[in-house]
């Protein structure tokens, strides 16, 4: 198969169906999860010395949609475990990830979106594997989504409607059902794409363990 047109194992409905029913199946500790960020993030950003953090929020609900996704039912109290552990390497990490598509936007907008699509794994990598160097993660990510990035811009064009239905009600909506739906959507795709990534070798075990280092370029 081209590297233009791989495709997850299970279908972009499928990964949808299975996050719905994950919802179902632990659905106010999720969805306190995603108030609880929701709330985090505007609370950081109100205020512009503390806004740079909310980068770090973003991989707390990563690990959290992740464990979701993989069938566990944590409380949403969970969204805060190992929050401050490793910080300053998934704040590197994700403020790494933030300049360097920042740079490729200065090439015009398309270049920054694509790439934005190839960084995308990034705050799961820095919350999953805590031996990945800050300034890995993106390179990591990268050969994680090669082929992928159209799988991820329809998965999260997908999601337009109920952004706009959440809007319309003040975003009760987003955060009673779609922001955690959307979150273990998208936590379910990095997961199949991150597993044949490992099959089709792409990727090493070892790079995960921080064991082997990737050679970054901008």
């Amino acid at each position: 198969m081209s590297e233009a047109f791989r495709r997850p194992a299970m279908t972009r409905q499928e990964i949808k169906e299975t996050a719905r029913r994950r919802l179902s199946e632990n659905k106010w500790p999720m969805v306190g999860a995603a108030a609880i960020e929701s709330l985090i993030i505007y609370a950081l950003a109100s205020t512009t010395a503390m806004s740079l953090f909310t980068v770090v929020v973003e991989v707390m609900a990563a690990h959290f949609f992740m464990r979701c996704w993989r069938g566990e039912k944590p409380p949403f109290s969970a969204l805060f475990e190992g929050a401050f552990t490793g910080f300053w390497r998934k704040f590197g990490g994700m403020m790494w990830m933030a300049l360097k598509t920042f740079l490729w936007t200065l090439l015009f907008i398309v270049p920054g979106i694509i790439k934005s699509f190839a960084y995308s794994m990034t705050p799961y990598l820095l919350a999953l594997y805590p031996n990945i160097p800050a300034m890995d993660a993106c390179g990591i990510s990268e050969k994680i989504t090669d082929g992928y990035k159209m799988d991820i811009f329809i998965m999260m064009l997908s999601f337009i409607g109920w952004a706009l239905l959440s809007a319309l009600t003040f975003g009760l909506v987003g955060i009673f059902f779609s922001q955690p739906y959307y979150e273990t959507s998208m936590a379910g795709l990095y997961d199949e794409i991150l597993q044949n990534a490992l099959q089709e070798k792409r990727i090493t075990p070892e790079m995960l363990e921080g064991a082997a280092s990737v050679k970054e370029t901008l």
